[in-house]
């Protein structure tokens, strides 16, 4: 629609708005008689009705009887909170492990009706084309999905393989995309502060176009904060610590307080409000990472308004931080965010406010969830066949491919070993004495320290790199993932290698996934043909494969708290202290490969 199409559209849809208000026409909505959450003033306002006109609301205060039509819908709230929808100011659907049509089914059922979506980790496996595959499925749907162009792709240049890369005027073309708000959270900080001409080319980009450029800061030095600031970047997520938190938002940054599966920083961070008493209107609440059994279990974004409530926050206040003010950092406030006049007809029915679960989910003036049911038939979306075909061996893998050779036949080596440090996205660096047989390192159960692989699987180049760690607690068997972040190579690990062998190719037969093998059998699977990162089942299906595979994990001797993400994060060479790649083991304190031998 040209720009004079689009002026007309809305003059004659804000007139219609109008003349609902009005009473001159009815309306196609009305909820009567509940206690209106004003995001606006802080305020509940009992006996409060809202009128509806389309997708929009025309009115909020009191019906009149004219309002009311024919064919008008009316709900009784009977006194019943009703809430604006909540919005998730950033989020990756992929790590629900969710099609982004499934992943709205949960989402729109827990209340939430808005999210601005990063879908980094497809862009680092089918680039621009990939980003657009998920931005256009998120278009069709009821839930509103916005997104946030992925700027670091890869993670880095120098330390592994990604399957693609984005480019300053790749991200120039993404940001004209209708529906796309920003930038994708800017994890290159270090590049960022030193004058990475690609990282400021993109911001500057994205400045231009008018749009919001979300960050990622997780380094406590006050003068790179400055530094990263300056350079336009405008918020954070990876705020663990009130006190940094106070830091920030001194300095004009706005903070994501982030509640996903793994990364739980209510608890903390949201003590800047409750002991420092700060004005909220900066701050905002995240999942950032929601696995598919938190969904069903706790919820999506009602889930992180009720932990703050739990650690003393208002409730009003919490819900301020999950609507206006996420709407309000986008620049979309005239749009979502609160209930009032002219704004998109998103709200829920909230009978408690304290447990922040929905009885009726409105978005867009339509019915989405009642009676513990989705009420909206929802539209498919089909991948293109490359999508589901991406993980690309040379041949199928043998077990003598995973092991570990050096020039010397016997004896001790002194190697380095990535620690996996349970509950954390970080790893550490320790030493360890290993025997040598017949030229090959051998692995020590004892110690806890397991045969480690990184395959690179985008291009078929048959290049593997092996390591070894020690964290996981391995006795038996071999688990394997193409959910890898940030490059999404194949990752495969255990202490049988003919088992891990056969984990690896089982992923490149089904299109991706992760698979859990002992003694040459799969105990457990979770096919992930969506770029191997998301499944094409329904929430339900999905939640019970990874409960199998949790099995699984247990079964081979691992019990560690979410071995999933912490084996999926550890070839993640943005995060300290060291990492697997496809090209080796990475140093990520100098961003420079290392050897795995030390001396021998």
């Amino acid at each position: 629609m040209n720009t004079v199409g689009k002026r007309t559209k809305l003059y004659e849809a804000a007139k219609r708005l109008g003349e609902v208000a009005l009473g001159k026409r009815p309306a196609d909505l009305i909820i009567r008689d509940g206690v209106l959450v004003n995001v606006f003033t802080g305020e509940l306002l009992e006996h409060t009705d809202v009128v509806v006109s389309g997708d929009r609301i025309a009115l909020v205060g009191k019906a009149l009887k004219e309002h009311e039509g024919q064919d008008t819908k009316v709900i009784e709230a009977n006194g019943q909170y009703i809430v604006p929808g909540l919005i998730d100011g950033h989020m990756h659907v992929e790590s629900t492990m969710l099609s982004v049509t499934e992943f709205s089914k949960a989402a729109l059922a827990k209340g939430t009706t808005t999210v601005f979506m990063d879908p980094h980790e497809i862009a680092n496996v089918f680039g621009i084309e990939g980003v657009r595959y998920m931005h256009e499925e998120g278009q069709q749907l009821p839930l509103k999905v916005y997104t946030t162009f992925p700027s670091c792709v890869p993670a880095t240049d120098d330390l592994e393989d990604a399957g693609a890369s984005l480019t300053v005027a790749d991200i120039q073309e993404g940001l004209t995309w209708e529906n796309v708000q920003g930038l994708g959270e800017v994890m290159n900080f270090p590049g960022v502060v030193y004058g990475d001409s690609k990282m400021h080319g993109e911001i500057a980009e994205t400045i231009k176009a008018g749009k919001t450029v979300t960050g990622h800061f997780p380094s406590e030095d006050p003068y790179a904060l400055q530094a990263y600031i300056a350079a336009g970047v405008t918020s954070d997520h990876e705020t663990i610590a009130k006190e940094d938190a106070l830091a920030k938002l001194r300095a004009g940054l706005h903070v994501q307080i982030r509640e996903g599966s793994a990364w739980r920083d209510v608890k903390e961070v949201i003590k800047v409000i409750t002991e420092y008493n700060v004005d909220t209107r900066n701050i905002s609440l995240v999942t950032d990472d929601v696995y598919p059994e938190t969904l069903i279990t706790k919820g999506h974004m009602n889930h992180v308004v009720r932990r703050a409530i739990e650690e003393g926050l208002d409730p009003v206040t919490a819900i301020q931080l999950a609507t206006i003010n996420s709407a309000r950092y986008f620049h979309m406030e005239n749009d979502i965010g609160s209930i009032s006049a002219g704004k998109f007809a998103d709200l829920l029915l909230i009978e408690d406010l304290q447990q922040m679960e929905a009885a009726t989910v409105i978005a867009d003036g339509s019915i989405q969830f009642e009676n513990g049911e989705l009420q909206q038939a929802f539209p498919a979306y089909t991948y293109p066949d490359a999508v589901r075909r991406s993980v690309h061996l040379t041949r199928d893998m043998q077990a003598d491919d995973f092991l570990y050779r050096t020039d010397r036949p016997d004896g001790d080596v002194q190697v380095n070993v990535i620690k996996a440090i349970e509950g954390s996205a970080r790893t550490e660096k320790m030493t360890a004495s290993l025997q040598v047989k017949d030229g090959a390192v051998q692995i020590d159960k004892k110690q806890d320290i397991i045969h480690l692989s990184n395959i690179e699987r985008h291009r078929g180049t048959g290049q593997i790199s092996n390591v070894f760690v020690h964290g996981f607690q391995f006795q038996r068997g071999a688990v394997a993932s193409t959910v890898a972040h940030d490059s999404h190579n194949l990752l495969v690990m255990g202490v049988d290698r003919e088992d891990m062998a056969i984990a690896a190719n089982r992923l490149a037969e089904i299109g991706g996934g992760l698979v859990a093998v002992l003694d040459g059998e799969i105990l457990a699977e979770l096919p992930m043909p969506i770029a191997g990162l998301m499944s094409d089942q329904p929430l339900e299906t999905v939640v019970g494969q990874v409960g199998e595979l949790v099995k699984a994990w247990e079964k081979l001797g691992c019990s560690i708290t979410d071995p999933i993400m912490t084996f999926s994060l550890i070839a993640l060479p943005v995060i300290p202290e060291i990492r697997v790649t496809n090209r080796g083991l990475a140093d990520v304190t100098t961003f420079k490969l290392i050897d795995v031998i030390i001396s021998e």
